[in-house]
């Protein structure tokens, strides 16, 4: 029964499960009241999902609501509607929101959209002080309490009557600023205030103004005064004294400075006042400064003062600026329109000036020490003034030039640079030098007492001829050096080396090696060398040719090997020749010794071994025994032996003899082209015992000799002539 009922419960839990069938239609995010909207106002973001079921039942839908990509709110509903609420809505609720929502596994997702909470909130700004003396610094600080950053502040100054000067400070982690101002000169009431700044999609949005704050600055010292007495009409020669005063609240640090221009003239400490005076001249009118300095804070008053001139500058005049040594110089000093001033006429120097004479004029003989620059001064009631400056140049004749190689050797190697230095020993500076080639004049140069010229078109058919012309401001004129023939060295190119004989060469006799170049300066030295496993030098000679022959004596059999010359000039270039290889042989005399005693061993030997064939021969042959054709007559005839059917040995005149073992030994296996040629030869041939019936018995074996010659082939028949010798042991 509990079986059936368990049985029954799932199918019904199965059918229930079918019946649970949903679906996202879509998912969407909506602002109100709209997406824009104002700073302070609510403001509600809510996530919708659009669901499609099989049948009415409840599904637990999770919302999440996003701000950009970050999650801001987050519940769990059985409805399908999410509400984020907002109730003051700030500019940092600005940005995109997008809202997800998942249900029994199945996820949704809605559109961004953008929210835009115009407006920012009024800034909170603070001052440090509200009182600070003149070179002090106030310290601001600007809030935004409700804004989220980046933001970007805003500080001004404003003073009366002028621009406000305004101060910019970006903050990127705090949404407050602070920044300093200085306290400066003619700051009275200060009024300070700040805005801030956003960046929002549309550009930049800014806050309202803040609250205005007020600092009083007071003045540590009162602006400065100048005076000068007399006060006007003043005249070269007059006394002048100018006072430079102020009001201070504490005297402790205060300083006072009078300065023309950028030149300090006075200046006191711990002081109410300056005075300076002094003589008064021309160059004394200009513009005046006062300036008093207490720590940081500076003020200061200008003056012009203006000084009428007693008398003109003189003007000091020559008879002439550039002259020859040992002419006369004229000086004259003069002041237009004016009489009575006392003149002197002095020369400059690095250590001060000479005084040369007290008087208008002066007229000197001059030498080259008096070359330099002269003045004449003018006094007048204690008042001093000079003229400007004349140069006079004072010329010493330029002696005659030298013309040189920089190198020192007149020489130059073809395809290099040539440099030659043009020298006056005498003459005075600037001295011009101009170089020529033959006739064509190169190059004009003005130094001191030398030039430098480089010639890099330097050809083989060059021949020199350099010359160098010296002159300066001189009456004499020009003066010309000797001239100068340069040597062009050709460099060597294409070293060989031959020999005679060449190749091989025989025991004790001489060689000549033959060291030549293509082209190439005189003296060319030669150079020898063998390659061993290193260089050996074997032969050095200068020669004032193109080429060298070296005469090697008695060569041995140790100077075979390879040989090579090297030739060099004054270009100081090695070029090596290719190598040659050289075979010392025998000579002709020593190869017929050696062939004459090789011929002798060989005779001797043959000699030896004919003695011993013929020597052994002889003992082997004994007594000789010829038997005649008569005594085998009833067995042989001309052409060949025979016998009874039934024998078992026989011998035939083809050439063929039978063993004792029925063996037959051929003794015509080839033959010969003539029977005058014919070759006699000796075959040994072991004879069975004799029939009973046809000879007597023989003990042992007999040994036979059968001379056998040998006819042409084409014969009618074969003729064998066979001659047997009885061995001497037979009977």
């Amino acid at each position: 029964m509990y079986l059936a009922l368990l049985v029954i419960f799932l199918q019904c839990s199965e059918l229930y499960a079918q019946g649970k069938v949903f679906t996202f239609n879509k998912v969407e995010i909506r602002v109100q009241p709209s997406v824009k909207v104002k700073n302070g106002a609510p403001m509600s973001i809510i996530c919708h999902a659009d669901i499609s079921k099989t049948n009415d039942f409840q599904l637990k839908h999770n919302f999440t609501i996003f701000k950009n990509g970050k999650l801001v709110f987050m519940t769990i509903s059985h409805k399908e509607d999410a509400r984020y609420e907002i109730p003051v809505a700030r500019s940092s609720d600005t940005g995109d929101y997008e809202c997800t929502v998942t249900a029994d596994g199945k996820k949704g997702f809605s559109n961004s959209i953008y929210v835009w909470v115009a407006g920012m909130t009024k800034p909170i700004l603070t001052a440090d002080k509200k009182e600070v003396s003149e070179g002090e610094v106030v310290k601001l600080r600007c809030e935004l309490p409700e804004e989220v950053p980046p933001l970007e502040f805003f500080f001004r100054k404003i003073k009366t009557n002028s621009a406000p000067k305004e101060k910019r400070v970006p903050e990127q982690n705090q949404n407050f600023s602070e920044v300093e101002f200085p306290v400066e000169e003619g700051d009275n009431i200060l009024q300070f205030d700040c805005f801030g700044k956003r960046q929002v999609r549309s550009g930049w949005e800014s806050s309202q103004h803040s609250n205005s704050t007020l600092v009083t600055v007071k003045e540590p010292f009162i602006k400065p005064t100048l005076i000068t007495r007399p006060s006007g009409n003043i005249t070269e020669g007059d006394q002048i004294e100018f006072e430079c005063s102020t009001e201070v609240a504490q005297m402790r640090g205060i300083e006072i400075i009078l300065q023309k221009n950028r030149t300090i003239l006075n200046s006191v400490r711990n002081e109410k006042s300056l005075k300076y005076s002094t003589v008064a001249i021309q160059e004394d009118s200009g513009e005046y400064l006062c300036k008093v300095e207490q720590g940081a804070v500076s003020k200061a008053t200008k003056l012009n003062v203006f000084v009428s001139e007693l008398f003109p500058k003189p003007t000091l005049s020559a008879s002439m600026t550039k002259l020859d040594e040992s002419k006369d110089l004229r000086l004259s000093c003069n002041i237009n329109d004016f009489q009575g001033a006392n003149f002197s006429i002095v020369r400059k120097s690095s250590t001060g000036d000479i005084l040369l004479k007290n008087s208008r004029v002066l007229v000197i003989k001059v030498n080259v020490n008096d070359t330099g620059s002269y003045t004449c001064k003018a006094e007048v009631k204690g008042i001093v003034k000079e003229s400007k400056r004349v140069r006079i140049n004072v010329y010493a004749p330029v002696s005659k030039p030298t013309l040189s190689v920089v190198s020192g050797s007149p020489e130059v190697i073809l395809g290099k640079p040539l440099q030659l230095i043009c020298h006056s020993v005498m003459g005075t500076p600037p001295i011009t030098f101009t170089f020529y080639k033959g006739n064509e004049i190169k190059k004009n140069v003005t130094n001191n007492t030398y030039a430098v010229f480089l010639d890099e078109d330097i050809g083989l058919n060059d021949n020199g001829a350099y010359k160098c012309d010296a002159r300066n401001n001189h009456s004499s004129g020009v003066k010309t050096s000797n001239i100068l023939n340069v040597t062009v060295i050709v460099p060597i190119k294409g070293a060989s080396l031959g020999s005679v004989p060449y190749g091989e060469v025989e025991v004790g006799s001489d060689t000549a090696f033959l060291c030549s170049v293509k082209e190439g300066s005189w003296p060319i030295d030669f150079k020898f060398f063998k390659k061993t496993d290193h260089e050996v030098l074997l032969h050095e000679v200068r020669e004032y040719s193109d080429r060298t022959i070296w005469h090697k004596k008695t060569m041995k059999r140790k100077d075979t090997g390879t040989y090579y010359c090297m030739a060099s000039n004054r270009a100081s270039v090695d070029v090596r020749s290719r190598p040659i290889t050289i075979s010392v042989i025998l000579a002709t005399w020593q190869k017929g010794i050696i062939a004459a005693f090789v011929l002798t061993a060989i005779a001797g030997v043959g000699a030896l071994a004919l003695w011993w064939f013929l020597r052994k021969k002889k003992k082997a042959k004994g007594p000789s025994m010829e038997m005649s054709g008569s005594a085998l007559a009833p067995n042989l005839t001309n052409e060949k032996l025979t016998r009874q059917p039934s024998d078992g040995n026989y011998y035939s005149g083809s050439g063929y003899i039978e063993d004792n073992e029925n063996h037959m030994k051929s003794t015509d296996e080839s033959k010969g082209p003539d029977l005058e040629s014919a070759e006699v030869d000796y075959t040994e041939v072991e004879v069975s015992s004799l029939d009973p019936h046809r000879a007597p018995e023989q003990k042992g074996t007999d040994t036979v000799y059968s001379e056998i010659r040998k006819t042409n082939n084409d014969s009618m028949e074969n003729r064998h002539s066979q001659r047997i010798y009885g061995h001497p042991d037979a009977t």
